[in-house]
């Protein structure tokens, strides 16, 4: 269990938790300047974008009104984070031979 009041809550990222959501993510964007487009992109876009670009990205998409996923607090602390989105969103996964859609079911 994470320190702290030992429950969790969960928000949706939305513009007001933008700032919470960088927090969590940091001067790297987690991983390597991905700030989570990874499966949101073509290959070529991610490495174009990688860093700044993709955190720029990423914001438009929360200022946009869409959704693009939860972050988990203890307290008033981001401690995670889980993208969430229609599969037509990821279309790294559409291309993908073991994780393409099995049907056309919107999910």
């Amino acid at each position: 269990m994470i320190a702290g009041t030992g429950a969790l809550a969960f928000h949706p990222v939305t513009p007001d938790r933008w700032q919470d959501f960088e927090q969590l993510f940091g001067d790297r964007g987690a991983c390597g300047g991905c700030w989570c487009m990874w499966l949101r992109l073509k290959r070529s876009e991610y490495d174009a974008q990688k860093g700044a670009g993709n955190r720029r990205a990423m914001q438009a998409i929360v200022d946009s009104g869409e959704i693009p996923g939860l972050l988990a607090y203890d307290g008033d602390q981001p401690v995670g984070w889980c993208a969430v989105g229609l599969r037509e969103v990821y279309p790294l996964l559409q291309r993908s031979r073991t994780l393409k859609p099995v049907d056309d079911q919107p999910v």
